[in-house]
């Protein structure tokens, strides 16, 4: 199996993103995420349970709801869906301001064996409430741990 390789990308401050190259059709993996009845199957943080409510299938103004653990401590968070372009990007929107955005990029390679997507996953918490807080208990370099586990998983998951 090919090294995983995640890469930082960089859109400013308060934007925590990482992008992967992923052996598997757009369509697929944007279908993964778009269920939120899954997310706990690509979660790389750890902090994201199997018990959801909402559609099975997100568009734009949904909200969805999911079990959380962190730091030990259960709770349970709604989101909104924020941005929608199918097969393209999908965005949701957490109480405290800060944005969750996943973008699915379809690549042509006529070495490839098979259909390639690139995936960016970004926390965006330009917007939060908790902006200052976030940055002093350090989470912009958890969630960029996260994002990376995350990212690899994928890239192992369709190795």
């Amino acid at each position: 199996m090919p090294a995983l390789s995640v890469e930082p990308v960089d859109l400013g401050p308060r934007r925590v993103a990482r992008r992967v190259l992923v052996n598997a059709p757009v369509n697929e993996l944007f279908g993964l995420v778009a269920d939120p009845r899954r997310h706990h199957e690509l979660d790389g943080s750890g902090t994201v349970q199997a018990s959801v409510s909402g559609p099975a299938r997100l568009e734009r103004g949904d909200k969805f709801s999911m079990s959380m653990r962190m730091y030990g401590f259960p709770y349970r968070i709604t989101s909104t869906v924020t941005a929608f372009e199918d097969g393209r990007l999908i965005e949701w929107r957490h109480p405290f301001g800060h944005r969750w955005r996943w973008e699915f990029a379809e690549v042509f390679s006529a070495d490839a064996p098979v259909p390639q997507t690139q995936v960016t996953e970004v926390f965006d918490y330009t917007g939060s409430k908790l902006a200052k807080s976030f940055e002093l208990i350090g989470f912009p370099q958890k969630n960029a741990k996260g994002i990376s586990e995350t990212l690899e998983g994928l890239q192992r998951r369709y190795a």
